[in-house]
């Protein structure tokens, strides 16, 4: 929203005659990581907060979004890196625990489509903890249940699902993510995405293979579909929770940027646009894969309009930028080199940055 209002005026300041006639439509959007539900919010949905498990265990306050029977619910909320102190990570025991209580409680408020956002974890424990506040049982082989995190997944013996919320088969949940990867393997959550959340070398092995263990005793409960699910796009996004949306939700996977844009009401907002800006901290290669200013252009150039971008910092030549459909990027550190001073001037350097803009393709 703040980037949003300081484009706002920054082009106002810089458009002709003062702006005079400018119609400018502001559309907080994401794809499905962190800011999510804020994005929904600014789009008219009701923000609902609830006390879930954190990542560590302890109590933390999570929102979702509602919307009639439609709930946005982003897993960082529950179980996400923002909710560690500062340089404290649990690779092997951070439980998604949480998330399954967000779920839950949009289920409460009358939720049937669920838009359930992955990103930005602080776990890697396939979503197991998401699948035990929903009903399920992962028990060791003395009939325990196994510990939180992905790390104790070693010791799982046997897999019960059957005791899943059942309004979940009456529930559409699509699984929106920036991320494709597979469960395991080089590509996997923990190899990919481990280190990100404090994982050394024998931690990602550790968790690599207490993930193969979890999938061959789901495929013992659940069947043959259990090993699919775990190849399957979007099956390592966030530490593995989007397998366990495929296996034990029913889920569905969509680039998290296609659906929010549907959500959030996009492609009504294009109709009559001349112009389309979009924006990210850094434009670089994984802008191009999934990442919000690269949806953002695609459904904007299929509509023939044009696209411009501003960002915190370009990494992306000129033919780069053109094949993702956009025209040019300004970024502000062609205003302020130093990074540090970039971050702490960011609104008014983004006025500045628009009123460059303006200049140049507003006529």
């Amino acid at each position: 929203m703040e980037v949003a209002e300081r484009v706002t005026a920054g082009l106002r300041r810089g458009a002709p005659h003062g702006g005079e006639g400018l119609r400018i439509e502001a559309l907080p959007v994401a794809d499905g990581g962190d800011g999510t539900v804020d994005a929904a919010v600014a789009a008219g949905f009701e923000r609902r907060e609830v006390r879930v498990t954190g990542p560590l265990g302890a109590p933390v306050t999570a929102a979702y979004a509602l919307h009639g029977a439609t709930a946005v619910v982003e897993m960082a909320e529950a179980s996400g890196l923002r909710h560690l102190p500062a340089g404290v990570f649990a690779p092997l025991t951070a439980t998604t625990y949480g998330s399954g209580e967000l779920l839950r409680a949009a289920l409460d408020a009358g939720a049937r489509t669920i838009v359930f956002g992955v990103g930005g974890s602080a776990t890697t424990d396939g979503g197991a903890g998401m699948l035990s506040a929903l009903g399920a049982r992962f028990l060791r082989a003395d009939g325990t249940p196994v510990a939180p995190g992905g790390g104790p997944l070693r010791d799982l013996a046997t897999a019960d699902l059957s005791g899943l919320d059942p309004r979940l088969a009456d529930t559409e949940t699509v699984l929106a993510s920036d991320v494709d990867n597979p469960l395991t393997g080089p590509k996997g959550a923990a190899a990919v995405y481990g280190p990100q959340k404090g994982a050394g070398e024998d931690d990602v092995a550790a968790l690599d293979t207490a993930l193969a263990h979890y999938v061959r005793v789901l495929e013992r409960a659940v069947g043959a579909p259990a090993a699919e699910y775990a190849l399957a796009p979007g099956a390592g996004a966030a530490g593995g929770i989007g397998f366990g949306a495929l296996v034990g939700l029913g889920a569905t996977f969509r680039p998290g940027i296609e659906v929010m844009l549907d959500v959030l009401g996009f492609p009504a907002a294009l109709e009559g646009a001349d112009l389309v800006i979009t924006g990210e901290g850094s434009l670089d290669e994984q802008t191009l894969h999934g990442k919000a200013p690269a949806g953002v252009a695609a459904a904007a150039r299929a509509r023939g309009i044009e696209v411009v971008a501003v960002c915190g910092r370009l990494a992306l030549a000129p033919a780069a930028l053109g094949n993702a459909g956009i025209r040019r990027a300004y970024a502000l550190t062609d205003l302020e080199p130093d990074p540090a001073r970039c971050i702490a001037e960011a609104g008014p350097l983004l006025e500045r940055t628009a009123e460059r803009l303006a200049k140049d393709f507003l006529p």
